[in-house]
């Protein structure tokens, strides 16, 4: 096996002299998240690579990201170290199905989760993320909205909104696995943690849960939180940053069977491999492009305009 220490250097060096950037989801192994310029959300991640002067992107994460990546820095190389890592949530929907299920509902605005492929956005009025979902349903002015792809984070809206809200099919696997018996259990071992859960869980796991967050929130609710333990109930990628980022408090896993293993696929050796092979570049046809921007500018506006 090639010297850690040694694969590191090398990485970095290619990077300086490629002049690329690169962005490590909060659901990565840690040693990439540790090498990373940059951790976080898959959006946030696209939109902080927007405003780096590097002419490659490497986006270690899955397929969808670094379409987002591409869709959102056109004139920049988007690499995905590992071409095979996908996202089984965005394959259950495709833009062809979507389209057949537009016409069953004519009247209905089509809100599509940022966890989705570059065709499917294209054919969306609006996209979300888990933490703005709520409020950009809110914001349209169809009472009715057809939400892709997860049933689950659609249900989390459903509950927040008047709207009225028809669910696609879909779900994160790795979420969808929790069940409210997993947080009996983990709340029995650890009686003092506070329970966090991503949207994308089932609604009975949500409703046991102290607080519901996207990746980002949870960080940012760890660290400003005074309390000192907190059960996690989302992929186990992100509790390596949680105790980085806070030494001092303790992080149980809600499951230890939450585990992408699609966000576990790239290694240094990948991540090596990329940048000396310049693969694989991940491109989105011109047309998908520009309608998968317009829905996600749309969302970007609703920021704005709060």
């Amino acid at each position: 096996m090639q010297d850690i220490k040694k694969t590191i250097e090398q990485i970095k060096d290619l990077k300086t002299r490629k002049n690329a950037v690169i962005l490590a989801h909060n659901y990565e192994r840690g040693e990439i998240q540790d090498i990373a310029d940059f951790t976080g959300d898959s959006l946030g991640l696209s939109q902080q690579a927007v405003d780096q002067a590097a002419d490659i992107i490497v986006f270690c994460g899955v397929h969808f990201m670094a379409e987002s990546a591409a869709i959102l820095s056109p004139h920049k190389t988007v690499l995905l170290p590992e071409i095979h890592a996908g996202c089984p949530m965005a394959s259950m929907v495709t833009a062809e199905a979507l389209k057949a299920e537009k016409q069953k509902y004519p009247d209905a605005a089509v809100v599509c989760y940022v966890n989705s492929t570059a065709d499917v956005k294209s054919e969306s009025d609006i996209c979300c993320t888990s933490a703005n979902a709520v409020e950009v349903v809110n914001s349209l002015e169809e009472e009715e909205v057809l939400f892709v792809p997860d049933k689950n984070l659609a249900d989390y809206v459903a509950r927040n909104s008047t709207k009225r809200i028809i669910p696609w099919e879909g779900y994160c696997p790795t979420h969808n696995q929790m069940l409210a018996s997993d947080i009996i259990s983990a709340k029995q071992a650890h009686p003092e943690a506070e329970v966090l859960a991503h949207p994308e869980c089932r609604r009975d796991v949500l409703e046991m849960a102290d607080r519901v967050f996207s990746t980002t929130g949870m960080l940012n609710y760890a660290k400003e939180s005074s309390k000192t333990e907190f059960i996690i109930a989302t992929e186990k990628g992100i509790l390596h940053r949680l105790e980085k980022e806070n030494p001092e408090k303790r992080f149980y896993y809600a499951s230890e069977f939450a585990v992408c293993p699609e966000m576990k696929a790239i290694d240094l050796v990948t991540l090596l491999n990329s940048l000396e092979q310049m693969q694989y570049v991940i491109t989105v046809p011109e047309d998908i492009r520009v309608k998968a921007k317009l829905a996600l500018d749309r969302m970007l506006a609703v920021k704005r305009n709060r």
